[in-house]
């Protein structure tokens, strides 16, 4: 189960930000304009688990010659398919769900902020006063009731689409023909590919420029895939160092016993 988000209909009214602190208890935060056009939380972070980007470009919409648009888009954690924040955990604190999405059990982190730089997408924070983290749970006690999350039920435009990843690629897929038809060649698909360098992600995104606009990696890679050659190496290297220190030993001790 995921997440597909149409930014093409998104028109910025931040109703899921707000659905998503009420549902999930999420604390405020930037209750004050940040002077970056309308946005007053500028991106997720431990207390925003949706966030509402607001683009300005001098650019036509469509087939019209002139013009401005805005590029809304909310932002969510991608919920990887391969999850390098799940490879660094500890505790086992981020968990794979039965839904194929990712979760942090906050009484299970002990705040050692190993998955936070692991991240490729930036998504997982700490809070201040704890130190532990957070990040979006994709509702995992709504959806297990057959619910689906706060989000996706507030938006009022159905931006925020919820169901099973291969039905949400069918539709995304006919959505981007379908703009392309009416003259938005610019529209196209992030982070729905499974053969991506995470696997394809949970949360997904048809944007109308390109990622880089939207503050998104281009080219995201799980950030722990060198891992298994890095062991292999290292424990290659810790073989070779102490078979040497043996040799050593044996020549040394066989001259001391000389005396």
């Amino acid at each position: 189960m995921g997440f597909f988000t149409d930014t093409s209909v998104c028109i910025g009214c931040k109703a899921c930000e707000v659905a998503c602190k009420e549902w999930n208890a999420v604390p405020e935060d930037g209750l004050e304009f940040t002077g970056m056009s309308y946005d007053n939380t500028q991106g997720l972070g431990a207390d925003t688990w949706r966030h509402v980007a607001f683009i300005e470009q001098d650019k036509p919409m469509g087939n019209a010659d002139s013009g401005v648009r805005w590029l809304m888009a909310s932002d969510v954690c991608k919920h990887c398919t391969h999850a390098a924040c799940l490879d660094v955990c500890p505790t086992g604190s981020l968990f794979r769900t039965e839904f194929g999405t990712v979760v942090v059990q906050e009484d299970v982190c002990n705040g050692c902020g190993y998955c936070v730089p692991a991240c490729p997408y930036g998504v997982i924070d700490q809070r201040k006063e704890d130190g532990r983290v957070w990040k979006c749970t994709l509702c995992y006690d709504r959806i297990g009731d057959g619910l689906e999350p706060a989000c996706a039920k507030a938006c009022p435009t159905d931006s925020i689409q919820f169901g099973p990843l291969d039905e949400l690629r069918e539709r995304a897929a006919a959505r981007v023909d379908q703009l392309h038809d009416i003259g938005v060649d610019d529209a196209r698909l992030y982070g729905h590919d499974p053969e991506d360098g995470v696997g394809g992600d949970g949360a997904f995104f048809l944007l109308l420029d390109e990622p880089e606009v939207y503050g998104l990696p281009p080219d995201p890679v799980v950030t722990t895939r060198d891992l298994p050659g890095m062991w292999k190496h290292a424990g290659a290297a810790a073989a070779a160092l102490a078979a040497g220190a043996a040799a050593l030993f044996a020549v040394h001790g066989r001259r001391g016993g000389g005396r």
